[in-house]
């Protein structure tokens, strides 16, 4: 099996891991992730910071977003074509709906001082313990990685942990990788 089929294999084995944790699952999961993210010293001495807004079946993000907005710059990804522009989140009532997702994005004017940028924290499908990082497929993650140099710091379920994760020459290696149990250093 080719490393593309590799990683379609395994998109599929942690999309069905993912879809059986319950919504409220899911919350509880990602508060515990995001409690050990906010004892990080890069997330204590970090000015400005790189989120994302959450899709259903990725750690929620919505709650601590909106709970660190008004201490730090806090940056959204805007789906332009093939890449994410960052605008800078300035509460719920500022957003408007994304053109490829539907996911809501920041109005407003792109953030494009990305040496300004303290420390990023990336969804993906799959991580293992070396920090690599499998994303979704369209490769929006690592095209923007590779152009900020700061912390990088991966969250996600713990069932999205595996052994291995098939890494090609342009996917970018994480710094940290939280999840509800365990993190990768």
């Amino acid at each position: 099996m080719d490393i593309k089929e590799q990683k379609k294999e395994l998109r599929r084995q942690i999309r069905k891991l993912k879809s059986l944790l319950t919504k409220e699952e899911k919350e509880i999961l990602s508060a515990k992730i995001f409690e050990k993210l906010e004892q990080c010293n890069e997330f204590v001495s970090s000015h400005c910071v790189l989120m994302y807004w959450s899709m259903d079946d990725e750690v929620c993000t919505h709650g601590f977003v909106n709970k660190w907005y008004k201490d730090k710059v806090i940056l959204l990804p805007c789906v332009e074509g093939d890449d994410l522009v960052l605008k800078q989140f300035k509460g719920e009532e500022n957003m408007t709906e994304g053109e490829q997702f539907a996911i809501p994005e920041p109005k407003g004017e792109a953030f494009t001082r990305t040496d300004e940028i303290d420390l990023m924290i990336i969804p993906g499908m799959a991580f293992d313990m070396q920090k690599n990082r499998m994303g979704r497929g369209r490769g929006f993650y690592d095209r923007l990685l590779q152009t900020c140099n700061c912390t990088k710091i991966a969250v996600g379920f713990d069932c999205q942990m595996t052994q291995s994760v098939p890494v090609e020459p342009f996917d970018v290696k994480m710094d940290k990788i939280i999840t509800d149990k365990r993190t990768a250093e």
